[in-house]
């Protein structure tokens, strides 16, 4: 009689959990609901008020046995797995998830390709300086088999003082020595009506740290026909880079990269902190290709190969480091930056790890 007493109520509680499953689910629904109505109307998901007054409903309507303290605890995981069911319809909407487009994004700068499962690396001086100095780095960028170049012509600095950049006749600078060596290049371009400028001298359209928020920058990105890299700000959220990526796509421009290049922190032993957890994160949460810049997150040139073989070991697209013919009088970053023979140096010990492949170029 007692077996089969312990049996009905178990069947009971079967019923109810059937039943429990149904409202919790129906529930999640509603909630679904709410959160896309919320969403339309530009409102924050979370609402603190009304979490409470459903705590205080519960507080009043609870008769045991049950402790309230007990119920509310199970009420809050409800709340929260609510609102992460609203975060995931909010990622599901954005157009640069995975989620929206699982395949990955692949970009063609010059008949070569980024994102498609090849790793490749750019790189080049911090500032153009010259035609000379250009030329000299896009020789051994060359020698080396690497097609795209990096060259700073507009530079925010931290410092008004400091150099500033050669601007429109940087970007001159780059194009010649771009077409001089078949090279693809990239530079920072930091207000939004030179882009539509830059488009004619660059391949690809840098959107720097410091203004990986300035939306009317983004905005502008967006509307040309032109690749974005767009780099993570100095002490910005993963959430807040892949929304700012999402400014630049929403416009209709889809050809954008992402890079990694280290967030500030209360570390001094490098020039920022790089975050390496970011680029598989990236390449999860989105479709698009990721690099890691290893000489703006160390500021350390002798850091600058095993953080690039960190960052081609978890997955990077690529990775970006800059070269100079002379270092020690850069008008800027002389500190980071390889000469050229340590940067056939590092290329060498970049290859023999393994983690890179040295392309011939066509």
């Amino acid at each position: 009689m007692g077996n089969e007493q312990l049996e009905e109520l178990r069947g009971q509680l079967d019923t109810l959990n059937e039943q429990l499953v149904e409202l919790i689910n129906e529930r999640a629904k509603i909630a679904k609901e709410i959160g896309r109505v919320k969403s339309a109307q530009g409102l924050n998901r979370f609402d603190p008020v009304r979490e409470r007054k459903m705590l205080n409903l519960i507080e009043s309507k609870n008769d045991g046995p049950f402790e309230t303290s007990t119920l509310q605890h199970i009420f809050k995981e409800i709340f929260k797995a609510s609102l992460e069911l609203q975060e995931d319809d909010h990622s599901k909407a954005l157009l640069v998830s995975r989620k929206k487009h699982p395949e990955d994004t692949i970009v063609t700068l010059r008949g070569e390709k980024i994102g498609d499962g090849e790793q490749c690396l750019i790189a080049g001086p911090c500032s153009v300086e010259s035609f000379e100095q250009v030329d000299e780095v896009a020789k051994a960028l060359k020698k080396e088999g690497l097609k795209f170049m990096r060259g700073g012509a507009f530079k925010p600095r931290t410092s008004p003082y400091d150099f500033q950049g050669l601007g429109v006749e940087g970007l001159k600078i780059l194009k010649q020595v771009a077409d001089k060596h078949d090279l693809a290049v990239i530079s920072e371009i930091v207000t939004p009506h030179d882009i539509e400028m830059a488009v004619d001298y660059l391949d690809v359209i840098q959107i720097g740290a410091r203004n990986m928020q300035n939306f009317e920058l983004l905005k502008a990105a967006g509307s040309v026909d032109k690749p974005i890299l767009l780099k993570r700000g100095l002490s910005a959220t993963i959430a807040e880079f892949i929304n700012a990526a999402e400014y630049i796509l929403s416009k209709g421009n889809s050809n954008v990269m992402l890079c990694e290049r280290g967030i500030r922190t209360y570390e001094t032993a490098t020039r920022n902190t790089l975050d390496i957890s970011a680029v598989p994160i990236l390449k999860q949460e989105t479709h698009l290709p990721v690099f890691v810049d290893v000489t703006h997150s160390t500021g350390r040139r002798d850091l600058l190969l095993p953080t690039a073989k960190a960052a081609l070991a978890v997955g990077a697209d690529g990775v970006m480091t800059e070269v100079h013919p002379d270092p020690a009088v850069a008008l800027s970053d002389s500190a980071q930056q390889m000469d050229i023979p340590q940067f056939h140096e590092f290329m060498a010990n970049l290859e023999k790890s393994g983690l890179y492949k040295k392309k011939s170029l066509k």
